[in-house]
C-alpha cells in the first residue's frame, strides 16, 4: 500500500492545479491517474480563459454575466469565488511561462465570447488549454511531485456508516494498466477527484474516448449526491463527422453563422438580436437545430460557420488550428469555404455535489473540474469559465485539503433542513434495484469497499485507514478476476453503444418526457445485458478490454443519472429545454435535482439553489442576448 497526505485522482488542469496547490501548503501529494497528465482532456480545450484583467471590466460584471448565463441556477458564493479568483490564477499561470496570445504592445490580449458584456476571455491561439496543460505539468515535476500514470482509479476507499456524512474516505483503489497491479493507496488528509468529463454516453461528443465520468459514478456510488445531472452542454459547433470541436473562438473573432439559404439566422430570424453568434451557447445550439428541423439546414443536417472575412492574416495569427482541424476531418479549407458544424455534447454543468472548497458531504472526499458540481455553471456554462474554474477551485481543493482553509463554506453538501424529497419519475427500476446481487458478478459495486467476493451491500467492515484501504483493495481483486475468469457473455461495446444511441436519440437539446422515458427503459436493459459481460482479452498487460468494461458500468450510472433529473426538471432552464414545458418557472425550480445512490436503489431530492453572495444577491430576471 502507498501512503501519502493527499492524493489527486486525474491529471487535467484541476488536479493539476490541485496538486500544486496542496503541495505548496505542505502535503505530501501524488496524483494517480489512467492517462499520461499532457494527454488529459484539458489539452483539447481551445477558447481560453475568463479574466477580469482590463480597466473597464470587473469582477463583479463577469459574477451576473456568469449567474445570468447559469439561467440563475448557479451557487452565487461559487460563482463569486471563480470570478474574484480567475485574475489572480490567470496572472499565476503567465508568470509561470503559459505562452499568451498579446497584443502589439505586449499585453495579454483578450476577445470576446458568448455572453460575456465584456472582452475578457484570455487564449493562447486556439490552443489554450493545450498550453495550460503543459505550462502545470512543468511546475509538477519542478516540485517532485510523484505522477502514477495509467494507473486506473477503480474503487473510493470509504467508511461504511450508514449516513454520507458520517463516512470517511480513506483511499482509493488504482488498476496498473501497464502490469494488472492492483494496488491500495491510502491518504491521510484527502482524496481529490479530478477525472473530467462524461461525454461518452453520447456517441456524438467532444469529448474524449476517457472522458467516462469515471469520478462521478465512483463518488456517486459512495455515498456522494450528485447534483443537476439533466444540464448537458450541447456546443453549437462541432464538426459533423468526428464530434470534433470547432473553438468559439471563431465566433469570438467575428465568424459568422449561416442556413442553406444563406441568411445569417441568430438575427435574421430574430434568435438572438443583440449578440447574434455570441449569444450563449444553448441559445445558438437551439437555433441550429431549429434551422434544421424547419429544412433550412445544409444536407439536412448542418449549418456553415464562415471565417473568410477575417482576412488570412488574423485566421493565421489566432485560429490556424481550426484550418486544420477542418481541413483534416472535413476536408474544408476555412480560408476558402464556410466549415461545416452542429451541436455536439460538450460539458456536463453537473456532477458530484460540493461546497465552494470542493468538499463533498464525505469526510476527505474532494471533487473538482468537470466532474464536480459547486454549482458554478447552473443550467448553462459560459465558454470560457472552463478553465478558470480547473485553476480556482484545484487550487481551493488544493489548500483545504492540506489543511491551509478553516473558512466555513456558504453552500452546504449533504441532505440538509432545506431539502426536500422528490417522487419517483421513472418508469422502470433505478441503480440495481431488481438485479442479480451486483457483488457477485459484472456490476460489483466499485464504489465504497466491500469485504469479499459474494458482498452485495459495498460496505467496509473495517474503521481504520489501512482496513478500509485493503478491503477495498480485496474487493477490486475480485471484481477483475470475474471480469477476467468468465468464459462467455456480452461484450462491452454493446452495452456501450445501446446507451450512446438512446442518450443521443432521446436526451438531447430537445427533449419530451415520452422519448425520455424510452431512455430510462433502454439503460435499463442496458444494466441488464451488462449482468452478462465479459472481457474478451484475459491478459494483464495494457488490457483496453478490461478497461473499457469498468468504464461501461460507470456510463450507466451517469446516463441513468442524467435522464432522471431531465424528467423530474419539467421547465426550461438553460441547456434543459422540455418540449411541453417551454417557459421557466422559478417559483417552483430555483433548485437542483440530487440524486443519491443509497446502496443502489437511487433517491430523488431537492436543496434550494443559493442565490446570496457574500457580494450582492442575484435576483432572477429574463435572460436573453
Amino acid at each position: 500500500m502507498k501512503e501519502y497526505d493527499v492524493i489527486v485522482v486525474g491529471a487535467g488542469g484541476a488536479g493539476l492545479r490541485a496538486a500544486i496547490a496542496a503541495q505548496e501548503n505542505g502535503a505530501d501529494v501524488a496524483m494517480v491517474t489512467k492517462l499520461h497528465p499532457v494527454r488529459s482532456h484539458t489539452g483539447a480545450a481551445e477558447g481560453g480563459i475568463n479574466a477580469a484583467l482590463r480597466e473597464g471590466d470587473d469582477w463583479t460584471d463577469h459574477a451576473y454575466d456568469t449567474m445570468k448565463g447559469s439561467d440563475y441556477l448557479a451557487d452565487a458564493p461559487a460563482v463569486e469565488a471563480l470570478t474574484r479568483e480567475s485574475p489572480k490564477e490567470t496572472i499565476q499561470l503567465e508568470n509561470w511561462g503559459m505562452a499568451f496570445s498579446r497584443d502589439e504592445d505586449g499585453v495579454v490580449s483578450q476577445r470576446p465570447f458568448g455572453g460575456l458584456s465584456f472582452p475578457r476571455t484570455t487564449y493562447a491561439g486556439a490552443e489554450t488549454g493545450h498550453h495550460m496543460l503543459h505550462t502545470m505539468y512543468e511546475q509538477v515535476v519542478k516540485r517532485g511531485i510523484e505522477v502514477y500514470d495509467e494507473w486506473y482509479v477503480t474503487r473510493l476507499a470509504v467508511t461504511d456508516e450508514e449516513e454520507p456524512e458520517a463516512r470517511d474516505c480513506t483511499g482509493v483503489v488504482a488498476y496498473d494498466i501497464k502490469s494488472g497491479e492492483i494496488q491500495g493507496f491510502s491518504a491521510r488528509d484527502g482524496v481529490i477527484l479530478a477525472t473530467g468529463g462524461l461525454g461518452q454516453v453520447y456517441d456524438h461528443t467532444t469529448n474524449a474516448v476517457a472522458n467516462t465520468g469515471d469520478g462521478v459514478a465512483m463518488a456517486y456510488r459512495a455515498g456522494v449526491p450528485i447534483e443537476d445531472m439533466e444540464m448537458i452542454q450541447f456546443h453549437p459547433t462541432t464538426l459533423p463527422s468526428t464530434g470534433v470541436l470547432i473553438s468559439e473562438g471563431v465566433r469570438g473573432e467575428g465568424g459568422i453563422l449561416y442556413n442553406a439559404e444563406g441568411e445569417r439566422f441568430m438575427f435574421e430570424h430574430g434568435y438572438a438580436n443583440n449578440d447574434g453568434e455570441l449569444a450563449s451557447r444553448d441559445v445558438v445550439s437551439r437555433a441550429e437545430l431549429n434551422e434544421v428541423n424547419h429544412g433550412r439546414g445544409i444536407e439536412d443536417e448542418y449549418v456553415h460557420l464562415d471565417m473568410r472575412h477575417l482576412g488570412e492574416d488574423r485566421i493565421l495569427d489566432r485560429l490556424e488550428n481550426i484550418l486544420h482541424l477542418a481541413e483534416d476531418f472535413e476536408g474544408v479549407d476555412g480560408l476558402a469555404e464556410p466549415m461545416p458544424v452542429k451541436p455536439g455534447q460538450h460539458y456536463a454543468m453537473g456532477g458530484v455535489e460540493t461546497d465552494e472548497w470542493g468538499a463533498t458531504c464525505v469526510n476527505g472526499l474532494y471533487a473538482v473540474g468537470e466532474c464536480a458540481c459547486a454549482s458554478v455553471h447552473g443550467a448553462n456554462r459560459l465558454g470560457g469559465n472552463a478553465l478558470p474554474e480547473l485553476t480556482v477551485f484545484g487550487a481551493r481543493a488544493g489548500r483545504h485539503a492540506a489543511g491551509a482553509v478553516d473558512e466555513e463554506p456558504l453552500i452546504s453538501t449533504g441532505w440538509d433542513v432545506d431539502s426536500e424529497e422528490g417522487e419517483n419519475v421513472s418508469p422502470v427500476p433505478l441503480g440495481e434495484a431488481d438485479l442479480p446481487s451486483a457483488g457477485k458478478g459484472a456490476l460489483a459495486d466499485g464504489g465504497r469497499a466491500s469485504p469479499s467476493d459474494g458482498a452485495d451491500s459495498g460496505t467496509s467492515v473495517a474503521t481504520d485507514v489501512e482496513g478500509v484501504v485493503a478491503e477495498a483493495v480485496q474487493a477490486e481483486k475480485a471484481r477483475v478476476r470475474y471480469l477476467l475468469e468468465k468464459d462467455e457473455g456480452v461484450n462491452h461495446a454493446e452495452v456501450r453503444a445501446d446507451v450512446q444511441k438512446t442518450m443521443t436519440e432521446n436526451v438531447n437539446v430537445f427533449r419530451e418526457e415520452s422519448a425520455l422515458e424510452d431512455a430510462l427503459r433502454d439503460i435499463r436493459e442496458a444494466r441488464q445485458e451488462y449482468q452478462h459481460v465479459t472481457v474478451s482479452d484475459p491478459s494483464r498487460t495494457y488490457n483496453t478490454d478490461l478497461i473499457h468494461t469498468i468504464e461501461t458500468r460507470n456510463l450507466l450510472d451517469v446516463a441513468e443519472a442524467i435522464t432522471v433529473g431531465a424528467v423530474a426538471r419539467d421547465e426550461f432552464r438553460g441547456a434543459h429545454w422540455r418540449q411541453k414545458h417551454q417557459e421557466r418557472k422559478d417559483d417552483e425550480w430555483l433548485k437542483h435535482t440530487m440524486l443519491s445512490w443509497n446502496d443502489g436503489s437511487p433517491g430523488l431530492w431537492y436543496k434550494p439553489a443559493v442565490l446570496e453572495g457574500e457580494e450582492k444577491t442575484y435576483e432572477p430576471k429574463v435572460r436573453s442576448y
